[in-house]
């Protein structure tokens, strides 16, 4: 069994709205180790484990240095599981991916497309790296599920990429696909219903359930070599509710990585 790396990156310097998701990994860990609940699965899998090996958090100033980063760990012999920060750290952690994995496909649980060409003049804003990612082919096909943010920018960018959008007003998870490739999964905790997770910079009504995602993570059947949690925002928590959904993800999927 692969050994999975934890690496926490602490960066939102490329966020639009509100700063605050650097500060998430030590709190999504905290939550996760607090006591309150075990460190099992529902399916039954402890991720107390010794292939699981924390190397704590990273204080990240330039951006692509989260790229040599993450090629470090895979060159270890390692999955890596990351806990953000914003969603502009996965287009250099795909990158860095890419060359162990050329043929990969994305899972993306989202409230947004994340497909810009540039946001505010930046092209490699947390609005903009799935587009960064297909331009580049560093994904055979990404599928978007939770989106109800679509504009006709990104529309015509989804059409451009070939990229699959499950749109929250027409949501069936049971038209979710198949993965042919190894599959990374990016979540981003504002693809949950603000009702579920209200520590997020963009509250975007009508999103998904927990059980929803919890479900959408156990049904898969492919092999899982990556993931991130992405954007959940300390400053706008309540309760700390959305640290504790973010450990039970980390869970769930570090058990399906497994």
């Amino acid at each position: 069994m692969r050994k999975i790396i934890i690496q926490g990156i602490k960066f939102d310097e490329k966020s639009s709205y509100q700063k605050g998701p650097k500060l998430a990994p030590p709190l999504i860990r905290e939550a996760l180790n607090c006591g309150s609940a075990n460190m099992y699965t529902e399916n039954l899998t402890s991720i107390e484990n010794s292939i699981i090996d924390d190397k704590g958090d990273f204080e990240i100033s330039e951006y692509f240095d989260i790229e040599q980063l993450t090629k470090n760990h895979l060159d270890a012999g390692a999955k890596v599981f990351t806990l953000g920060g914003d969603h502009s750290i996965t287009f250099p952690i795909i990158k860095a991916h890419n060359e162990k994995y050329p043929k990969l496909d994305i899972l993306q649980i989202d409230a947004h497309c994340d497909l810009y060409d540039n946001f505010e003049g930046d092209k490699y804003s947390h609005a903009c790296p799935f587009a960064r990612i297909m331009e580049n082919g560093f994904a055979v096909k990404l599928v978007q599920v939770g989106i109800r943010t679509l504009n006709t920018h990104q529309a015509e960018q989804a059409n451009k990429f070939n990229v699959e959008i499950h749109q929250m007003k027409d949501l069936d998870l049971n038209r979710i696909p198949k993965f042919d490739n190894p599959l990374y999964i990016s979540l981003d905790m504002d693809g949950f219903d603000p009702a579920f997770a209200p520590g997020v910079s963009h509250h975007e009504p009508g999103g998904l359930t927990s059980r929803q995602v919890i479900n959408l993570i156990q049904s898969i059947d492919s092999e899982i070599i990556g993931a991130d949690i992405v954007e959940y925002n300390p400053n706008r928590d309540f309760q700390k509710m959305t640290a504790f959904l973010a450990a039970k993800m980390m869970k769930e999927i570090i058990g399906k990585m497994m």
